[in-house]
């Protein structure tokens, strides 16, 4: 180990603003790190420990062992700071090992939650008991969703009644995690009693049957578990049939509520809107599962495509930073229909000749919802430098802010893409950028080059994205929107277009139930951003 580094660690460990040397470490990261908060933890104090964990923490997979083996020496808070440190890595403990704190920290909140991710059943009864726990409860239910305990289906579902807030909502998330049907009734009797929250409570319905409803707006009369209780009471339940996404993606979609796409409504001649009933959601945003050790149920979202999260796409916080990172590209599926909808949209002036009867194949991939259809031209740009990137430029046109530094580099999604190549008008900065669902560096160059020559032509080939709004006032100063829109078809297209510099037309597909707003469900942000493009 290199003596300059621990050296370092004590400098750092003795400063007056720790949290500014701390993180000041974590940029330089020295390789030998590690071994030096290893080396240094025996000799320090409390406080010293917890900061020295957090260091592992920011180390990723290099202080992963030496957080382990520090685990099975330690004892007392600084066992309790590891483990909680060893849960926020999602880091599997050895059963023996968990044993051994259980009878030393008792029911702690960090045991908990390292239960849940230990994969081992035997830790269930255990869990099972804290159900009743009023500060341990919930993180219990949420252990045992993760363990797949369905045995304690039934008795997390009994419980509901007796919960209100983030308790009855990570019982609801636990009920999901569980994925067993013997839940429903529990959770329709939830509607019926009509208890909140019954938004939460629909969530887990449409996640547990499969079916996905089609629900107003705004509920009739104001009350929304009384209508959600007749909606799902009027459906057919005793034989569930699970269309749902999953890691084997295999063909049961002969469910019992097949998409149901609605008269579609002319607007003008480039846009209309439409419903959709019992959507697949084979496309969607939804709540990524729980974080273990967060202390909330639901919070981070992704876009997931064929069952694959694509995108994380942040939280519900309306004070947070835009972001959009990638997780994975999701597989090359054949979708019904592709050839009808490519030649639909080889050469787009307006949403009339079938346009959307040609996508409604696709269309029915996406969840129930009210959506609206846009047709725009888009002057967009190829983006290959992260410091070329609205994700980074924003930072520097934020008025009076303080500079951001390479940490504005941070907010990169992780591949290039193609972006607007100037701010949406508005007196909210407002940026606009178009999210690949392939990687753009394995397009193939002779289907570009045949649409360069289409487009070069006059023809105006069209491709398919889905699109929101999100509007936020960042630490509550600075107010920011981004049109954000993933690309479902057409990558080659707008490669294409970007290299010619013509506007490249895009059909958006938008749901309101992605933009609430009070103005009939859309946000005043979706509708003023739409309106000027």
């Amino acid at each position: 180990m290199d003596g300059t580094t621990w050296a370092r660690l004590d400098a750092v460990l003795a400063a007056d603003d720790i949290w500014s040397a701390l993180f000041a470490l974590t940029e330089e990261a020295p390789a030998d790190l590690p071994a030096a908060v290893e080396a240094r933890y025996g000799q320090a104090s409390k406080d010293e420990r917890r900061h020295l964990a957090w260091l592992l923490r920011c180390a990723g997979e290099r202080g992963d062992p030496v957080l382990l083996r520090l685990l099975g020496v330690s004892g007392g808070d600084g066992a309790e700071d590891l483990l909680r440190t060893a849960v926020q890595r999602q880091l599997r403990i050895p059963a023996a090992e968990l044993h051994r704190l259980a009878e030393e920290l008792g029911a702690a909140e960090a045991l908990v939650d390292a239960m849940g991710l230990s994969c081992d059943p035997g830790f269930a009864p255990f869990l099972g008991a804290l159900l009743k726990n009023k500060t341990l409860g919930g993180r219990a239910a949420l252990a045992l969703g993760r363990l797949g305990a369905r045995e304690w289906t039934v008795p997390i579902a009994r419980r509901l009644p007796a919960l209100t807030g983030l308790d009855h909502g990570a019982f609801v998330v636990a009920l999901e995690l569980l994925d067993d049907p013997a839940a429903i009734p529990h959770l329709l009797r939830e509607l019926e009693e009509k208890r909140a929250p019954a938004g939460d409570v629909h969530h887990a319905l449409v996640a547990l049957t499969g079916q996905d409803p089609l629900l107003p707006l705004a509920p009739p009369n104001g009350n929304y578990s009384e209508f959600l209780h007749r909606v799902w009471s009027e459906r057919r339940l005793d034989d569930r049939v699970d269309h749902r996404l999953d890691d084997r993606l295999d063909d049961r979609l002969d469910h019992r509520y097949p998409p149901s796409m609605g008269p579609v409504t002319p607007c003008s001649p480039r846009r209309a809107r439409f419903a959709l009933d019992d959507g697949r959601g084979r496309i969607r945003i939804d709540y990524d599962p729980p974080t273990p050790g967060s202390f909330w149920p639901r919070w981070d979202k992704s876009l997931r495509i064929d069952g694959q999260p694509v995108y994380r796409v942040g939280s519900d916080c309306g004070t947070c930073e835009t972001t959009m990172h990638l997780l994975g590209w999701p597989p090359r599926a054949a979708r019904e229909g592709a050839d009808r909808l490519r030649t639909a949209l080889a050469d787009v002036d307006d949403l009339g000749a079938g346009v959307l009867d040609a996508a409604a194949p696709l269309i029915g991939e996406l969840p129930s919802g009210h959506y609206r259809a846009h047709l725009a031209d888009l002057a967009v740009e190829r983006v290959t430098d992260p410091a070329a990137s609205w994700w980074a430029r924003r930072h520097e046109l934020r008025v009076d802010a303080e500079p951001y530094g390479e940490d504005a580099f941070g907010d990169w999604p992780g591949t290039d893409h193609f972006q607007l190549r100037d701010r949406i008008p508005g007196e909210t900065p407002t940026y606009g950028v178009l999210l690949p669902s392939q990687p753009l560096d394995a397009l193939d160059a002779e289907t570009v080059a045949r649409y360069t020559s289409a487009i070069a032509a006059g023809r105006r080939p069209a491709a398919l994205a889905l699109a929101w709004v999100e509007d936020v006032c960042v630490e509550a100063e600075h107010a920011e929107r981004f049109l954000v829109t993933a690309i479902l078809d057409g990558h080659h297209k707008l490669a294409a277009y970007a290299a010619s510099g013509v506007p490249a037309r895009v059909l958006l597909l938008s749901r309101a139930e992605d933009n609430r707003g009070p103005e009939e469900g859309w946000s005043a942000a979706f509708n003023e951003v739409m309106g000027r493009l």
